[in-house]
């Protein structure tokens, strides 16, 4: 589900590859959930003037003991023979947003899937 009239001040190119990265793993993780969800959404209410963004999923999640690893680079949080890739992905998206001044936050829960929370760091101008 992707919520429509979304709209960032962000590099296209850039933002694409977060975006990619975040979906492709929302994805991945949801492949073994008999009825997968996937959404990408803005938050109704965000703190700062930019607009937040989130994706939210409903498949493997993860331990949220092990968050602080998150965005390391070759850090993965689940077994390689569960799910394949290389752990740079989540790297990748928190490199992108950092240079766009915003932030990112993800949450998550064994087998009830995660969230991530990201805003580029600007106000959409008009």
């Amino acid at each position: 589900t992707i919520e429509p009239d979304l709209f960032a001040d962000c590099d296209p190119h850039l933002a694409r590859i977060a975006l990619e990265n975040l979906l492709g793993n929302a994805w991945k993780y949801s492949r073994n959930t008999p009825q997968p969800r996937i959404e990408f959404g803005r938050v109704p209410h965000s703190v700062t003037n930019a607009p937040m963004f989130f994706v939210r999923d409903n498949g493997a999640g993860f331990d949220m003991s092990r968050s602080d690893r998150l965005f390391k680079p070759f850090t993965r949080l689940h077994q390689p023979s569960e799910f394949q890739g290389s752990g740079i992905g989540l790297a990748t998206v928190h490199r992108i947003i950092e240079r766009h001044g915003g932030q990112i936050h993800g949450e998550g829960e064994v087998g009830r899937g995660a969230v991530f929370q990201f805003v580029f760091g600007r106000t959409i101008r008009d």
